[in-house]
């Protein structure tokens, strides 16, 4: 199935915890349905010192569901997203004004 949402697209959170916070997806698990955004759904790591990094506790991001977040349009809006064919290519359609995308 093809790719509603992709790494590096701008999000908006629609439901747990952290709705109505933005951010970019930093990757996506189409298997199991969910995806990393920054700053959103983040815990706390307790990490031991090594010598490169520092240890302590460190945030993370965890996984949120796909159906949790939703893309936002050029207006900042949250939106579907839809397919259509233009120019013989398959591209991404915002449902709520009809861009494009990702040209």
């Amino acid at each position: 199935m093809a790719a509603k949402l992709k790494k590096g697209d701008k999000v908006v959170v629609l439901a747990g915890k952290d709705k109505g916070k933005e951010g970019t997806i930093s990757s996506v698990d189409p298997k199991a349905g969910k995806a990393v955004v920054d700053g959103v759904n983040m815990a706390i790591r307790h990490t031991r010192q090594s010598q490169t990094s520092q240890g302590g506790r460190i945030p993370k991001a965890m996984p949120i569901d796909l159906s949790n977040i939703a893309l936002l349009d050029a207006k900042g809006k949250p939106t579907r997203v839809g397919f259509e064919i233009k120019d013989g290519k398959k591209v991404r359609v915002a449902k709520t004004t009809g861009d494009v995308i990702d040209a």
